[in-house]
């Protein structure tokens, strides 16, 4: 078992200690330090999961017996926390999005490989089944040759999270692309390759607190062999939680509708829907990570698709701030 730190007790970080410490023995990682600047508020989580709390990342980088951490922390943290774990020789799990311009994001990188401590980001939306459906039907040729993606998440997030990363302009720009539409950028990035070019726009009816608006998004994307894919995306952070992803092929059609359940879509047929088994994904990225710390297996989002997704977020950033089409920057 591999004893780990986690930086940051927010609603994330702590959900990423249930997920591990309560599988048990059966975990392949577990928690037993924290690391929150404001004690008083999370003493009593840190102390009913077993965890030494501390205020400094510096008490879990001087730890020996510390060999993973996973830092739920404030995105413009992210470079130096990142970069300071690999001068430890501490393997670094860091929760999305990895950066929010290419620059650090190749900065963390290249520390992680020069330091070869293994990196992995939460990008929980690839680990979801419905995702990894998608994926392997287009890889199949299931829809014929892939033509169009389209994606759409909303969370609600505006009316029951007050405060914090996702109400600052600078950790959270272009309204919900930080938070929400990140996933959907990151699951172009899978499902087709990088994206060349971006137009964006965000509506807003109501600044924050409890703000109004919504962003949407169209895309040029790199299929591979000169071929190229259209792709568009919106979120409303004011509306109910709502995932999909459809990817639209030459032969028909396939969509992922929250986390377990596929529609396909063909000519002549009724749509055929599909419930795949169910999965602990915060827990399953963990596990991933845990291989790539014991040196069993790489962690499965590779350090290309981690730039590319960065570079895209930061290409829409920039057309929602220019209202122009942005070309993305090719990592």
């Amino acid at each position: 078992m591999i004893d780990s730190a986690i930086v940051g007790l927010g609603r994330w970080g702590r959900g990423h200690v249930k997920s591990m410490q309560l599988a048990g023995e059966a975990r392949p990682l577990r928690f037993v330090r924290a690391i929150d600047p404001v004690l008083d508020a999370h003493r009593a989580f840190a102390d009913e999961h077993g965890m030494q709390l501390s205020a400094s990342l510096d008490d879990a980088l001087a730890d020996p017996k510390i060999r993973a951490i996973v830092l739920c922390t404030p995105h413009s943290l992210h470079r130096p926390q990142v970069e300071a774990c690999a001068r430890a020789g501490k393997a670094v799990f860091c929760e999305k999005p990895l950066a929010l311009n290419l620059e650090d994001a190749r900065a963390m990188i290249d520390a992680c490989r020069q330091a070869k401590v293994p990196m992995g980001v939460g990008h929980l939306r690839r680990f979801w089944p419905s995702t990894e459906a998608l994926k392997q039907a287009i890889v199949a040729g299931e829809i014929g040759e892939l033509l169009h993606v389209e994606g759409h998440f909303s969370n609600e997030h505006s009316n029951n999270v007050v405060g914090g990363w996702r109400e600052s302009p600078a950790e959270s720009p272009a309204a919900g692309l930080t938070g929400a539409g990140l996933h959907i950028v990151d699951a172009f990035t899978l499902l087709v390759g990088p994206a060349l070019s971006v137009h964006a726009h965000v509506v807003e009816r109501k600044p924050p607190p409890a703000p109004l608006d919504t962003i949407a998004a169209l895309y040029r994307l790199d299929a591979g062999g000169g071929r190229q894919v259209s792709g568009m995306f919106a979120s409303v952070r004011a509306s109910p939680l709502y995932w999909r992803i459809h990817a639209f092929g030459s032969r028909g059609s396939i969509e992922a509708l929250g986390e377990h359940e596929v529609v396909r879509h063909a000519s002549g047929v009724a749509p055929v829907r599909t419930t795949l088994p169910p999965r602990e994904a915060m827990r399953h990225q963990l596990e991933m990570f845990a291989r790539a710390v014991r040196d069993e297996a790489d962690y499965p989002i590779p350090f290309p698709d981690l730039l590319a997704t960065v570079a895209s977020f930061e290409a829409t950033v920039k057309s929602v701030e220019t209202s122009r089409t942005v070309e993305v920057t090719r990592t």
